[in-house]
């Protein structure tokens, strides 16, 4: 398969010619090939971890191209007000793409802000949607495997796993240390490996601060870092008193599920980062209001996850292994927000109904797919 050309190309040439672009998203996700998959991208490449590019970018000598792109510039302290004079006094026509693994919207290493020059796209892993996937074992592949450019097209179950722990130690030898003031990547790193143990349940920061051996306010500072860096992404509960919800647990997922060990964990994971692309789609292009969310009671009733616009809940989504009964959590919340659309999807069910309560039944390609 081609894959220079990602879901986000169309988008970004749009907003090429209006603004600055910064492509945001994990570490080798594939920006860097999506950056020099555009028209006179190879005269205009510069990447911050390239000493030669460092040297010529330190000294503003900047190549002859209609494109300049800016690839981990954001590990330059001074980046934004680099940034802001290069934009402020570029020439008619000039463009600028700037791509980096780390949330660059987050990282503001003081100096002006940039607001109002530049728009955000954050790109994400492969999903069922972009791969034009069928049902069957094509969607077993993608969840053993990841949505990683690397892992997905090897092929290989050992390959992915290689690729993951790999991936891991990069992370914390690589992104961690160059852009955090973290001085304990050992005990950092023990927290990387429980986490994907964790998946699907509410993050217990005092739990994970006994079982680490560390400070609240350490694992609370270490759970945002990861969070800066695409590593993970976290969920709050969506709710009021009035249905009984919970307020401050929090869920995590992975945004590469292949480390989840158990299956329907992992399987939940999947469905977690469909949901996010689509929403951060949404956001970054048309705007909206939207973010999502995930269900629970004081009751212990509980749905995987919520999408919602504008405080109302569109979109709720159940995740089952198998075949089974709807669960209670689901019809529970389908009953006080009747106008928002219900799945509950299965990974390996064949099942595919609506029941009497207007809740869809279905494999959970059947949702997936028409996603982003």
């Amino acid at each position: 398969m081609d894959i220079t050309t990602r879901y986000l190309t169309p988008q970004l040439r749009r907003d090429l010619a209006r603004k600055m672009v910064f492509v945001a998203g994990p570490r080798q996700v594939g920006k860097t090939t999506l950056a020099r998959s555009l028209p006179k991208a190879a005269a205009g490449y510069l990447n911050w971890d390239v000493s030669e590019h460092r040297e010529r970018l330190l000294r503003h000598e900047l190549p002859v191209s209609q494109l300049w792109i800016f690839d981990e510039i954001h590990k330059y302290r001074q980046w934004r007000n680099y940034l802001k004079g290069l934009y402020d006094n570029r020439r008619a026509g000039q463009q600028i793409l700037v791509t980096g693994s780390g949330r660059l919207d987050l990282y503001r290493f003081g100096g002006d802000s940039l607001q109002g020059r530049y728009h955000l796209l954050r790109l994400h892993p492969f999903s069922a949607a972009e791969l034009k996937l069928g049902t069957g074992p094509h969607f077993l592949d993608l969840l053993k495997l990841g949505g990683f450019p690397e892992p997905w097209l090897s092929a290989s179950e050992t390959e992915a796993r290689r690729w993951s722990r790999e991936y891991r130690t990069r992370l914390i030898r690589e992104e961690v240390a160059t852009l955090e003031r973290i001085q304990d990547l050992g005990h950092l790193e023990l927290m990387i490996l429980r986490l994907p143990e964790l998946v699907g349940s509410p993050l217990s920061i005092n739990a994970l601060r006994e079982d680490l051996q560390i400070s609240h306010k350490t694992a609370a500072s270490w759970l945002a870092v990861l969070e800066r860096l695409y590593a993970i992404f976290r969920l709050a509960p969506f709710g009021s008193s009035r249905i009984r919800a919970v307020r401050k647990e929090q869920k995590h997922y992975h945004f590469d599920w292949a480390l989840v060990p158990e299956d329907a964990a992992r399987f939940e994971n999947l469905v977690a980062c469909h949901l996010l692309k689509w929403v951060h789609f949404q956001q970054d292009t048309e705007g909206k209001d939207i973010e999502l969310m995930y269900f629970r009671d004081t009751d212990g009733r509980e749905v995987d996850f919520v999408i919602v616009e504008r405080r109302q809940p569109k979109l709720i989504v159940e995740c089952k292994w198998a075949d089974t009964d709807v669960d209670r959590g689901l019809r529970y919340l389908k009953a006080r927000f009747p106008k928002a659309e219900a799945w509950q999807i299965s990974a390996t069910g064949r099942k595919d109904f609506v029941n009497g309560e207007g809740i869809r039944v279905a494999p959970a390609m059947l949702l997936l797919t028409g996603l982003i």
